[in-house]
């Protein structure tokens, strides 16, 4: 799935790399200072740099889905 990136301070301190589902994927020419996330009407991300395809099944331990961006549009494992 094509999604950006959104790094989140954690409680603990640690940071948490939390990844949103794009919105309008087609808008993007690699070189994009703001992403539209499906999330939200109003926000995005300011991570510059291309979309990246990333699984649904994230194998690192400080990675996580945006639940709200799965939700949104039920997205199911394949």
């Amino acid at each position: 799935m094509l999604a950006v990136q959104e790094r989140v301070r954690a409680e603990d301190g640690t940071t948490v790399l939390v990844w949103h589902k794009a919105a309008q994927p087609e808008q993007c020419n690699g070189e994009c200072d703001f992403h539209p996330i499906a999330c939200s009407d109003t926000e995005g991300t300011t991570a510059p740099g291309p979309l990246r395809d990333v699984p649904l099944r994230l194998k690192q331990q400080d990675e996580r889905w945006c639940t709200d961006c799965l939700a949104g549009d039920r997205v199911t494992e394949e």
